[in-house]
């Protein structure tokens, strides 16, 4: 599972997810892309468990890019314990994702297998996807 490192502070914010993604907007490196078309935390899970659907499908002939990294630790506190004592332990890590964000690539097979595969891994996120190409990307209206 992916994690950090080492992080500055352990336990943090949930934060907002408003507004739509800046960066990691368009395909930059594969040819095909899964992209989110709402908001969503995507957790280290989540992310192998797409990483394995598409890596036994390309094999060895094509290329996969994740362009997620799960930075945001999520917190938990135990189950039945009394109001306050501080915030819980961190429990898992989850990527930020905005609408917009494409979060896997792939290249090196063909369109109808690029499309179904990407398709049957997006079912495995939490948000709405779309399989985008890279040569008909319509970057405002996604």
């Amino acid at each position: 599972m992916l994690q950090p490192k080492r992080v500055k502070h352990r336990k943090l914010h949930r934060g907002r997810m408003t507004g739509k993604a800046t960066k990691s907007n368009r395909v930059d490196f594969g040819e095909y892309g899964l992209m989110a078309l709402e908001p969503s935390w995507i957790t280290s899970r989540q992310i192998e468990a797409v990483r394995l659907t598409l890596t036994k499908v390309l094999r060895r002939t094509g290329k996969l890019w994740i362009r997620i990294f799960p930075h945001k630790s999520v917190t938990k506190k135990a189950a039945e314990s009394r109001m306050g004592k501080g915030k819980g332990t961190p429990e898992f890590w989850v990527a930020v994702v905005k609408p917009g964000t494409v979060m896997f690539e792939i290249s090196g097979i063909d369109a109808v297998m690029a499309r179904k595969v990407l398709k049957q891994s997006g079912s495995k996120l939490p948000c709405k996807t779309r399989v985008i190409v890279r040569e008909e990307m319509n970057y405002e209206g996604f």
